[in-house]
């Protein structure tokens, strides 16, 4: 239906009535960004973890502060879950929110910004005070008409922002840095940046924990705290999550993307055994990043289970063939499993002591998205409740 309204009606109208929604919401909930200070994170990985990370530095540094992020909504030390299945709110939700952070008597709100948000304007009428750039590579290419497209749309954020604070070892940086004409900070874990270390995995985590860490810097939060807080983070619910240790580690991770995806693998391959379940999202979204998706695993992993993961109204069976038209090498065992459980049962159940099973593409989020509409669910407490079935 919207796409033959956008059809029918004149573009201007469109956009009119698109950018009508957040001013109004601006004005109906009095403007409440100008009360609070307001720090995106944009970029194609690593939102999430910067955001909750950012909102530690801020706390122990004394802040009270709100946050948004796909995983939660959080003001103070209320917080709650995001079962939006959207990163970042609609216009008026967003205002909303912002309203009951400034009345909550918070200094900060840190945010996901995403591309799909800017494009529906719900970044207007937000003064940000702060802009973080984490990492680009492609995604939602073709609801953007293209990865320039969705790189233009990410800048938009850093148009307006009083600092900018970039991922100097992504090739976009200089992109990002000079659409910002206030202050600026850049770190980077190739060329060395600040000396800070953290208990979560991976180097990209490094990435995210240097991001967060400038943004307290940006703000005048002392060195020790954010190297305190840094030192002691715990992991970010869904993200490279160990969810079972014994007999073998089984990780639940929202990786969604190729990039994504092997940079988790990198992280725990080592000389284990990787067992995958894994598969790929519908609705139309990313047709293009299936077979690179098969590709990948094929490159990391020893056995393979296909799965649903968000099939929306799409045929499962050729998004599970589409992302298998990738896997040119041969693949010791590969498994097609529509039901998502059922999946990640056939995993666990031939992983063997000091194997490693990745269960990768959703994380925590709360529902699974099918023809039907959206199915409960949590890949953590999934994979928990069938280790019980089969090791009681």
């Amino acid at each position: 239906m919207g796409s033959i309204i956008q059809k029918i009606v004149p573009g201007f109208i469109v956009n009119f009535y698109h950018q009508m929604w957040p001013a109004l919401g601006a004005v109906i909930y009095r403007f409440p960004a100008k009360k609070v200070k307001v720090i995106g994170i944009t970029g194609t990985n690593g939102k999430t973890t910067v955001v909750h990370l950012a909102t530690e530095i801020l706390e122990a540094a004394g802040y009270k502060v709100a946050s948004i992020s796909s995983l939660r909504f959080k003001i103070g030390e209320k917080e709650w879950k995001n079962e939006l299945k959207m990163t970042m709110p609609g216009r008026m939700k967003i205002q909303k929110f912002l309203r009951q952070a400034a009345d909550a008597r918070c200094q900060y709100v840190v945010m996901e910004v995403t591309s799909e948000g800017i494009k529906q304007y719900r970044h207007k009428f937000i003064d940000f005070d702060v802009a973080v750039f984490t990492n680009l590579t492609p995604e939602h290419v073709e609801s953007h008409g293209g990865f320039e497209n969705y790189k233009r749309a990410k800048g938009e954020l850093f148009k307006s922002a009083k600092t900018a604070i970039i991922n100097l070892d992504d090739e976009n940086a200089e992109y990002f840095s000079a659409l910002c004409k206030g202050k600026k900070y850049g770190y980077s874990v190739e060329s060395g940046s600040i000396d800070i270390a953290t208990p979560l995995p991976g180097k990209f985590n490094l990435y995210n924990a240097l991001a967060a860490a400038y943004v307290g810097l940006s703000q005048g939060v002392d060195m020790k705290v954010i190297k305190e807080t840094l030192g002691k983070a715990k992991g970010i619910p869904g993200r490279m999550e160990t969810v079972i240790k014994e007999p073998f580690p089984v990780i639940v991770d929202y990786a969604h993307t190729p990039d994504a995806l092997e940079k988790v693998y990198k992280t725990v391959k080592g000389r284990h055994k990787l067992v995958c379940v894994l598969g790929a999202a519908g609705g139309g979204r990313d047709k293009w990043k299936r077979p690179q998706m098969g590709k990948i695993a094929a490159r990391y992993c020893d056995e393979i289970i296909l799965t649903n993961e968000d099939p929306y109204n799409e045929d499962p069976s050729r998004i599970l063939a589409e992302i298998k038209s990738g896997i040119s090498s041969p693949i010791s065992k590969l498994y097609e499993i529509l039901d998502r459980r059922e999946a990640i049962k056939k995993a666990l159940r031939i992983a063997k002591r000091g194997d490693i099973v990745v269960v990768t593409g959703k994380g925590a989020e709360p529902w699974l998205m099918t023809g039907e509409g959206r199915v409960a669910w949590d890949d953590r407490e999934i994979v928990r409740a069938v280790y019980r079935e089969i090791f009681g």
